[in-house]
């Protein structure tokens, strides 16, 4: 039968409401199809998917899909594509792993995800560290050495810094000159008179005689570089004067320095510390 096109010619349900009639027209045919089709993919999904919620858990489905199921499946399939590379990773040395441009690219790419999670936090996305809190692992200045060994070093073992609190051990005049000479030799304007005050005071003993850490420093001893202009907590004279005064990490020293790193050598495996100290080394341009 002919469908009437005029709208008079469409029997109505007797409601009209500001002169709009309900016609009894009926429902378009991909209507109805699109209905019955979304039950039906409902029901289905019902039956081959965990979805109804019961007193201690879902319905299993009748696939045993879950999520959970599906991200294990996922890092197998990832785990058995990286093994080969970090069985090699194992079996090079340091020098090895930046030599090979293929390896050190797996390397740095690998570290991306385990330096987010455990170092970021403390040193920065991009490793630029936090003035006055954590160091700059991106500006080629090592307090504890920049060579690949001494880099998987430290983050296997941490590391702990020490510096003596000075006050009450030298008067507050010659703090107040040694931080003059600090300030001073960091801006490249220290004076031979102030050098002599500073070997005087005892502070070459870590930092050197000429202030720049010297052979120690390369040893490992953690006394910062005074003369290169990067500071580890700040470089105002207030803020080196607590420094000296203070130190770094005397115990029931008020406002000593904090500057310890976690040892992460039971945390990590040697492969993910190995390719995490490869991310380190080209960050800051290593040794």
């Amino acid at each position: 039968m002919a469908k009437p096109n005029k709208p008079e010619q469409v029997p109505d349900t007797g409601h009209e409401w500001d002169g709009i009639r309900e016609l009894t027209n009926p429902i378009p045919r991909w209507w109805m199809i699109s209905f019955h089709a979304s039950w039906i993919f409902c029901v289905v999904y019902l039956l081959l998917y965990p979805s109804i919620p019961l007193l201690h858990e879902s319905t299993k489905g009748l696939l045993g899909w879950t999520q959970i199921k599906e991200f294990k499946e996922a890092v197998a399939e990832n785990d058995a594509v990286k093994a080969p590379f970090l069985k090699k990773v194992a079996q090079m040395s340091g020098q090895e792993l930046l030599d090979d441009a293929g390896m050190r690219n797996f390397a740095d790419s690998s570290a991306k995800a385990i330096f987010g999670d455990n170092c970021a936090a403390c040193h920065g996305s991009g490793g630029q560290g936090a003035p006055g809190l954590f160091p700059n692992l991106a500006d080629d200045a090592w307090l504890y050495g920049g060579d690949f060994d001494t880099i998987v070093e430290t983050i296997t073992d941490g590391r702990e810094g020490d510096m003596p609190a000075h006050k009450g051990e030298l008067p507050d005049a010659e703090i107040n000159l040694l931080a003059d000479f600090v300030v001073a030799a960091a801006e490249g304007k220290a004076t031979p008179k102030g050098l002599i005050h500073f070997n005087e005071a005892g502070c070459a003993g870590c930092h050197g005689e000429d202030a720049k850490g010297g052979a120690i420093n390369e040893l490992g001893s953690g006394a910062a570089n005074l003369t290169d202009g990067i500071w580890r907590f700040g470089g105002s004279k207030d803020e080196v004067l607590r420094t000296i005064r203070y130190g770094v990490n005397q115990e029931d020293v008020p406002n000593t320095r904090i500057a310890i790193m976690p040892a992460f050598g039971e945390k990590l495996t040697p492969e993910s510390i190995k390719m995490l100290a490869v991310k380190v080394h080209e960050l800051g341009g290593g040794k």
